[in-house]
């Protein structure tokens, strides 16, 4: 669930209708890198997400806009930028607005689903704790454990601050001149697809070598495995003649339909695994230690909402069943649920 701490280089693409694509990689976090992408086609001059605001990432997107200056032999400054198009409500692919809201007349576009995210962040921090906190406790975690995930959580998000958007996608019919949006929820609310002639900005939604990171609905509507699994036969059929899938981690990906199936079954499998498990009446944190290990920080959250989100999908589909259900009406508290596989239950064929 962690990327490599090398810092990937810049590379540039160029798309069959001429467009030139320069890849920005940024530190969001230390030793976790995300990719925006500076993009010049006709008219505009777009920068596919931003960053996180947060360790070296803001001094990264300045030296990637000197690279490309470099490259292009003149100068490129954030007041050339004429949009920022956010994929999805991440910090690691938004936060960076809060620095570069003051430094650039750019238009702010996103999905409308994620658009309270940025322009009401404080909120939205509050709203997601109080629900985090929940789940945590529901998944077996105790009290300790709990604040101690709470407050990883939300430490990074601190540097984080409201910001305006000047249009969603929805109020532009999907399309900004030579760019097409398609609305993929799961990984988030309203995580979109960018296509541009033939290639598939595809941000978190599809990623080489790792699944994206699927947390329970619960947590936030529009995501969790339901709507992730949806979203990549959509986009599957919708950049179906892509040439190159440029994603927000790790490296361009050449055959976009190999890594969809790969992702699929790879939920299968965890699926599958689930319900072995839980041949034994077990928390999503008991779960969460059997499907990856002992993991630490981060990861340790990552974990129990995968796993949450895996038992989840399950659950609406009447494979499992809460088998501590007494305890649980006995008490007015949070309580630990804890699930059990009924008889017989396979995974469905996604």
């Amino acid at each position: 669930m962690a990327e490599t701490a090398l810092r990937p280089h810049i590379a540039s693409y160029e798309s069959g209708g001429g467009a030139q694509v320069y890849r920005l990689p940024l530190e969001a976090f230390p030793g976790f890198w995300v990719h925006a992408y500076l993009v010049f086609v006709e008219d505009y001059v777009a920068l596919i997400d931003c960053g996180s605001n947060f360790h070296n990432a803001n001094q990264h997107l300045e030296d990637g806009f000197a690279a490309v200056g470099e490259l292009r032999g003149g100068p490129v400054t954030f007041e050339d930028l004429t949009h920022i198009l956010v994929t999805h409500g991440h910090i690691d692919h938004f936060g960076g607005l809060a620095f570069l809201e003051s430094r650039t007349s750019a238009k702010i576009g996103v999905h409308k689903l994620d658009r309270r995210t940025l322009t009401n962040f404080e909120e939205r921090l509050v709203i997601v704790a109080h629900a985090l906190r929940e789940f945590l406790l529901e998944s077996g975690l105790s009290e300790k454990a709990t604040q101690g995930m709470l407050d990883m959580y939300l430490l990074p998000k601190a540097l984080i601050t409201s910001v305006r958007v000047d249009f969603t996608y929805e109020q532009l019919s999907m399309a900004l001149g030579p760019f097409e949006f398609l609305h993929v929820p799961g990984h988030g609310a309203g995580q979109v697809c960018i296509r541009l002639h033939d290639l598939l900005f595809s941000a978190d939604h599809v990623i080489g070598e790792i699944s994206p990171h699927i947390a329970p609905e619960r947590l936030t509507l529009n995501t969790g495995l339901a709507h992730y699994l949806a979203s990549l036969d959509a986009v599957s059929a919708w950049a179906a003649d892509a040439r190159l899938t440029l994603p927000g981690h790790n490296e361009p990906i050449e055959d976009l339909s190999a890594r969809v199936e790969a992702i699929r079954q790879s939920h299968v499998k965890r699926l599958q695994r689930v319900l072995e498990i839980l041949d034994t009446p077990q928390t999503v944190a008991g779960v969460s230690k059997q499907l990856f290990g002992a993991r630490d920080g981060y990861n340790a959250l990552l974990a129990v909402e995968e796993t949450g989100a895996h038992i989840e999908y399950l659950y609406q589909r009447g494979l499992l069943a809460i088998h501590n259900l007494p305890q649980i009406q006995s008490s007015t508290a949070i309580q630990p649920i804890e699930y059990l596989r009924l008889g017989g239950a396979e995974v469905p064929v996604l």
